[in-house]
């Protein structure tokens, strides 16, 4: 019964990955691709972070995207 919760969190920590709501790393052109732009150490107020471009570049993207 003690390994029940160390995998209900393995679970959710994997749906995270599948679903896409951890960020993703990726390169400057994704992001653009994605209708996003790289920002460095943090997003504009508004502006969502979508994932990464590097270790100390965000990609953001306006919240309400078409």
């Amino acid at each position: 019964m003690r390994i029940l919760p160390v995998l209900c969190a393995l679970l959710l920590l994997m749906l995270q990955v599948v679903t896409g709501l951890a960020p993703v790393r990726a390169s400057a052109q994704d992001c653009e691709r994605r209708g996003g732009f790289c920002s460095h150490r943090s997003c504009p107020p508004g502006i969502g972070r979508i994932g990464l471009c590097s270790e100390q570049e965000f990609c953001c993207r306006m919240r309400w995207y078409p």
